[in-house]
């Protein structure tokens, strides 16, 4: 009876391994530190919520959402969306819709994912900095403090501090280079996807009220976490 049993625990251990609550090596990445009419999957977040790999973060209209992930802090502002994962040498977070930033002091490093690439801080410096989805194919990187770059599988493009571009795609991919960079998932057990190089436009555009204001708040915020 006894060696009947023993085979049915196993499974069972094994099979509640599968759930994240179980996972040994899920590692939370940080925790939320400001929510406003913001969601985790179906759930409604608040102050002191963890986050995980995986964990997709969402905001409505009006709402805006704050994390912080080590050194390193993640807003949304209202009607955006993005997934967060973590790789060997950086966290990143895929954005889907919306306005999504980072600040970062240096010491951690960030990287938002858009269809137009990678956006990271420049040379790992540190930099405050947001990328906003207008369309399939457009884009708008901001950089307020420090210098951005887009990294479109191996083809860098500065976006300077200070400054806006509207970064247009076509849609139709390019031939990379050989060999292929490999793009921009790694999660220790699986080989990263391979990215295909799009043809983009750049625009720069003048500081408007809008990015004039997302700093402001963004700089408050930053310096004050006690109004949360």
């Amino acid at each position: 009876m006894r060696s009947v049993a023993r085979p049915c625990i196993a499974a069972m251990l094994v099979g509640l391994m599968a759930f994240p609550g179980f996972a040994a090596n899920e590692k939370p990445l940080g925790s939320v530190i400001q929510a406003q009419s913001a969601q985790i999957s179906d759930s409604k977040l608040a102050i002191g919520t963890t986050v995980y790999p995986g964990d997709k973060v969402q905001t409505d209209a009006g709402g805006a959402l704050r994390l912080r992930m080590g050194t390193i802090q993640l807003y949304l502002l209202a009607s955006s969306s993005a997934t967060l994962g973590q790789r060997s040498n950086a966290l990143f977070a895929e954005v889907s819709r919306g306005t999504v930033g980072f600040s970062s002091n240096g010491a951690d490093q960030l990287e938002l994912e858009v269809p137009e690439g990678v956006v990271r801080a420049a040379n790992g410096q540190p930099a405050y900095g947001q990328v906003t989805i207008v369309g399939p194919a457009e884009i708008i990187v901001s950089a307020f403090h420090g210098s951005l770059v887009l990294d479109n599988d191996g083809e860098l493009h500065t976006i300077p501090e200070g400054k806006s571009y509207r970064v247009t795609m076509d849609l139709e991919p390019v031939a990379a280079p050989a060999p292929a960079t490999p793009a921009y998932r790694d999660d220790g057990n699986t080989t990263p996807a391979k990215r295909k190089r799009r043809k983009l436009a750049f625009f720069l555009l003048f500081a408007g009220v809008g990015a004039l204001a997302t700093y402001g708040i963004w700089t408050e915020l930053s310096e004050s976490p006690s109004k949360n």
